[in-house]
C-alpha cells in the first residue's frame, strides 16, 4: 500500500489545481449568459449605418403609422409586459395569465397595427386545409400560435424573402424571421448591429424570457417574410 501513496498524493494535488480553472470557467460561462440576458447591447440605427429604412405603404389602423413600424413598436410593447414563457392552452386562443411563447409577440405586432391574425389563419386553414399537412384537426384556440402555422401562412399570404443576411437592407423592421425547423419565431427590431441586421424582438425560452437581441446573425434562419397587407 505504501508504494501507491506518492500516485494518490499526486492525483489529489493535481486535481486541486484543475478544480480553481474549472471554477473559474464555469463563473465566466455564468456572467456570459448573465451579461447577455440583462446587459444592453450596443445597437445602431439604420441612418447611422448608412441603410435606406423601408416603410410600408399601408396604415390599417388609420394611426398614421406604418404598417410594419406598427408591428415592430408592437412586438417591442408586449415584451415590454415581461410575458414569461410557458406553453399553455387558452380557450378562446388567447393568454390571459402573462405568460406566453414565441408566436405570442406575432399576433400581438399584428394585433398592433390593425390586424387580428389569429382569423386570418383560422380562415385561411378552414379553406385550404390541405395546406396545413402538420394539422389533423383545426383547433382555433391553439393553431394561430403554432410556428408550423405561422410559417406556412405567411408563405402564402407574405412576401417571401432571403433568408442570407450578407444584404442588410433586405432586412426590415417589422419582418418576421423563422427559425430552424419551425422551431422558433420573431419580429424584426429597428435596431441593428454593427453589420446592420436587426435585433431580433422575440420570446426565447424559460431562462431568457421575451428580449430584444442581436440574435439573428448566430441562428439558422428558415423563412423571412413581409407583410404587404
Amino acid at each position: 500500500m505504501d508504494e501507491y501513496t506518492p500516485h494518490r498524493s499526486r492525483r489529489r494535488r493535481r486535481r486541486k489545481r484543475i478544480l480553481p480553472w474549472i471554477l473559474l470557467l464555469l463563473l465566466v460561462v455564468a456572467l456570459v449568459l448573465v451579461a447577455k440576458r440583462f446587459l444592453p447591447q450596443k445597437y445602431y440605427t439604420a441612418e447611422e449605418l448608412g441603410i435606406t429604412q423601408l416603410q410600408s405603404p399601408n396604415d390599417a389602423d388609420g394611426d398614421g403609422v406604418d404598417d410594419w413600424t406598427d408591428m415592430m413598436l408592437g412586438a417591442r410593447e408586449y415584451i415590454g409586459t415581461n410575458p414569461h414563457y410557458k406553453s399553455k392552452y387558452y380557450a378562446g386562443g388567447y393568454p390571459d395569465d402573462g405568460l406566453g411563447v414565441c408566436t405570442d409577440v406575432v399576433w400581438q405586432a399584428f394585433q398592433a397595427a390593425g390586424y387580428t391574425l389569429k382569423d386570418l389563419v383560422d380562415e385561411d386553414i378552414a379553406e385550404h386545409f390541405d395546406a396545413y399537412p402538420h394539422i389533423d384537426i383545426p383547433d382555433g384556440n391553439i393553431d394561430f400560435r403554432r410556428v408550423n402555422s405561422l410559417d406556412t401562412f405567411f408563405r402564402r399570404h407574405a412576401q417571401v424573402l432571403t433568408c442570407d443576411t450578407d444584404d442588410p437592407e433586405q432586412w426590415q423592421p417589422g419582418d418576421i424571421v423563422v427559425f430552424g425547423d419551425r422551431a422558433h419565431i420573431g419580429i424584426c427590431s429597428d435596431r441593428r448591429n454593427a453589420d446592420g441586421i436587426p435585433f431580433l424582438i422575440h420570446h426565447g425560452n424559460p431562462i431568457e424570457d421575451a428580449v430584444e437581441q442581436n440574435y439573428i446573425p448566430s441562428h439558422d434562419v428558415t423563412g423571412h417574410f413581409r407583410w404587404l397587407g
